[in-house]
């Protein structure tokens, strides 16, 4: 009994000045589609997470094709996810003396890619 050993090309964007929950909306569109498809995708989502999430998934895409030759033809995105990075907190000041949060948010991005296989 042979097991299969599946490859898989990752790449990450840190720190992205994005709200987590912004970025999830554009990777919620591409997730499970095939590279070419995804890319075709977010050319035109009027987002600002569509230009991280494109360049994403072309540095997972040299990932896989120079560091584990694989197909570019059959790649898939088979994980794409966005965790919360830190939160950089500011004040804006209000009428009688009062303050209030601003929180500004950061995401972790990640995109998994893995190929097709023959069947």
């Amino acid at each position: 009994m042979e097991a299969t050993i599946q490859r898989e090309a990752r790449a990450h964007a840190r720190y992205v000045r994005i709200a987590p929950r912004k970025v999830r909306i554009v990777i919620n569109l591409v997730r499970g589609k095939p590279v070419k498809e995804a890319l075709d995708i977010l050319k035109f989502v009027p987002k600002r997470a569509s230009r991280v999430v494109e360049k994403l998934i072309r540095s997972a895409v040299a990932n896989a094709t120079h560091n584990h030759e694989m197909d570019e033809a059959r790649l898939f995105i088979e994980q794409a996810y966005v965790n919360e990075g830190p939160v950089m907190k500011r004040v804006r000041p209000e009428m009688r003396g009062q303050a209030f949060p601003i929180l500004k948010r950061m995401s972790h991005v990640t995109v998994v890619l893995r190929e097709r296989g023959e069947g």
